[in-house]
């Protein structure tokens, strides 16, 4: 038999899709279940505050009123106002547009070196791969907060994105070990090696034929990308490392720190970027739990399995199955017992 034919016979057996958009729409199927649609509706609604901002803000974040200070929510400011008349709203809304763009430009630098380290490192072989691996070992160990507590020391007054930036380089290398793992198994499968065969070059393989079956993982890494970035930076914040004139969550938190609201009970200044932080958090845990049922086969088929019974009308929670006789044999022994 020729190579010709062996390709054709290996890609005709092939279960996946052979398009790469067919493959690469079923790899976003893991945002279809209702923990991913949840989680993506709240991060939508903080993505789109961050966007309008400066339409949404009753006020401007710096703007100051002497005859309102620390005044608790009212018709007028909605969350109360600081000790020295800032509306608690604005501040809210736009320390939202620092969280968001710190958030996703870290996720999108990490998860762009995970995805060329771990891949290319798991796909090639001998001392590029070991090279590789090790660079990632060395990453592995470095500690990110002590780093952008360096780095923002060197700058008067450090830009979000060169935190971001710190954050992204200190955060890539988990999802590039699991990438690479995942890389090492999908080496040897029939469809990659009809490609090496057919010689198909290595950007191809790996764009074309790998990345869509990486979806998942790629995902899960941004997503804990995220989470970390912004924990990060609301920490960095609360903690004075970032100047506070640089709204964000974080730096409301300082603020009525330092003020003393937490003593004082002014729950109106740190409870609202509080919430907000846990409820990005809650979001992006939904997502990644939603991506984690998606993956994992034995998780997929118990949601499933408890989608069905609620269908039906059963409690997913009752240790015994309800089993109901067809309706034909109830009514014929009814009529039995009549006569």
């Amino acid at each position: 038999m020729t190579t010709t034919a062996t390709i054709r016979m290996a890609r005709t057996e092939d279960p996946t899709p052979n398009t790469f958009w067919a493959r690469l729409g079923s790899a976003f199927a893991m945002f279809r279940n209702a923990k991913s649609i949840t989680g993506l509706a709240i991060l939508g609604f903080f993505v789109l505050i961050a966007i309008f901002a400066d339409v949404l803000a009753p006020f401007s974040p710096t703007q100051v009123d002497n005859t309102a200070r620390f005044q608790p929510p009212s018709a007028e400011h909605w969350l109360g106002t600081t000790h020295i008349g800032e509306d608690v709203l604005s501040q809210v809304i736009h320390g939202t547009r620092g969280v968001i763009v710190v958030g996703f430009l870290a996720a999108i630098l990490a998860t762009v070196i995970a995805i060329v380290v771990g891949v290319v490192s798991g796909y090639v072989r001998g001392w590029k791969s070991e090279g590789l691996s090790a660079l990632t070992n060395v990453f592995l160990v470095i500690p990110g907060l002590p780093l952008i507590i360096i780095v923002a020391s060197m700058f008067e007054e450090p830009p979000l994105v060169l935190i971001a930036a710190v954050l992204g380089i200190t955060g890539w290398a988990w999802g590039a070990r699991v990438l690479r793992a995942q890389t090492m198994s999908l080496r040897n499968r029939d469809f990659i090696q009809a490609a090496r065969a057919n010689g198909e070059p290595l950007r191809r393989i790996i764009t074309v034929e790998m990345l869509p079956n990486l979806m998942a993982l790629i995902a899960a890494s941004f997503v804990g990308t995220v989470t970390a970035a912004i924990l990060g930076l609301t920490t960095l914040s609360y903690i004075g490392v970032i100047p506070v004139n640089t709204y964000n969550w974080g730096t409301i938190l300082n603020w009525a720190s330092a003020q003393g609201a937490f003593r004082q009970n002014q729950w109106w200044w740190y409870l609202p970027p509080g919430l907000c932080i846990a409820a990005i958090g809650v979001a992006l845990s939904l997502i990644n739990f939603g991506i984690d049922e998606y993956v994992n086969p034995r998780l997929r088929s118990a949601g499933e399995r408890a989608r069905a019974m609620r269908k039906k009308g059963l409690d997913v929670n009752d240790a015994v199955t309800v089993v109901r006789a067809p309706a034909s044999t109830h009514r014929t022994t009814s009529k039995d017992s009549t006569a």
